[in-house]
């Protein structure tokens, strides 16, 4: 038996939560990776009890037990990128952040999961500190969402294009690295996201905002796709521009129906590199 993967396989590694609702999370992020063209693997930092309306549950995973799981999956398949989700504590914070350090040639998206759409807390407050000092100045990109730029930049920005544009500079250079701050969560029409990095807005991405679809997860999948056009080697600009458009395709393409609401399709191709 071989002791590693072939090295032609682009592979992608998750370090997120578990949704047993299967809508986000690791889940989301193998499905995502799959629709995306890359092999997914994972270590899974905590368990939930949730579904598409709350989570009643989280069981977390020993830190020793997450850099188990992530040593073994370096030690056998070529992974190229990583996704960082749900941490949940100090431990596991810095159990990732250690490995991430020692990892620097990866490329690692950070969806700074904080707080569920249903008002569940996925990173306890005592830990915040940790994870914004420790881990996310090590992030190639950084995904956070209106409520989650709130916390990290200490107030909400205004809900106006050039509001966004600043606090996504503002983080970018708070934290030096690149960040994507999604509009999903802005009262903006159309939804505005912005990828700034230290020294200005990169580019910005556009979308009429769709009616009628539960996008729990959604940012779970973008993340993750983003992660997955890193792995088969597009720049951070395209990888964000092609995240972004597989986002848009599952939200536009959301056939299953949940209490009259549109559940996001569980996989679509995406471009191929040319």
């Amino acid at each position: 038996m071989s002791t590693s993967a072939s090295p032609n396989l682009v592979a992608a590694l998750s370090i997120a939560g578990s949704d047993s609702g299967g809508a986000a999370g690791i889940q989301a992020d193998l499905l995502t990776f799959t629709a995306c063209g890359v092999y997914g693997t994972t270590a899974i930092t905590a368990l939930t009890a949730q579904n598409h309306v709350g989570i009643t549950a989280v069981q977390a995973s020993p830190p020793a037990f997450v850099r188990a799981q992530i040593d073994q999956v370096l030690a056998y398949y070529p992974v190229r990128a990583i996704k960082i989700g749900m941490l949940l504590n100090t431990e596991i914070i810095e159990a990732v952040t250690e490995f991430v350090t020692a990892s620097n040639k990866l490329p690692v998206v950070v969806d700074p999961v904080m707080i569920s759409s249903s008002g569940a807390m996925l990173l306890e407050p005592a830990s915040l500190q940790v994870f914004t000092q420790k881990l996310l100045p090590h992030a190639a990109l950084i995904t956070p969402n209106f409520d989650e730029a709130a916390v990290l930049l200490g107030g909400k920005p205004e809900s106006t294009p050039i509001a966004m544009e600043h606090a996504a500079i503002a983080l970018a250079r708070l934290f030096g690295t690149a960040v994507l701050l999604k509009g999903g969560h802005f009262p903006l029409e159309p939804v505005l996201d912005v990828l700034a990095g230290p020294e200005g807005v990169r580019t910005r991405l556009r979308a009429p905002r769709i009616k009628g679809v539960d996008t729990h997860g959604g940012g779970c999948r973008l993340a993750a796709a983003i992660t997955a056009y890193l792995a088969r080697g597009f720049g951070l600009v395209e990888a964000v521009e092609h995240g972004h458009a597989y986002l848009q395709s599952i939200l536009n393409a959301a056939p299953l129906e949940w209490k009259g609401r549109a559940i996001l399709p569980q996989r679509l191709p995406g471009p191929e590199k040319s």
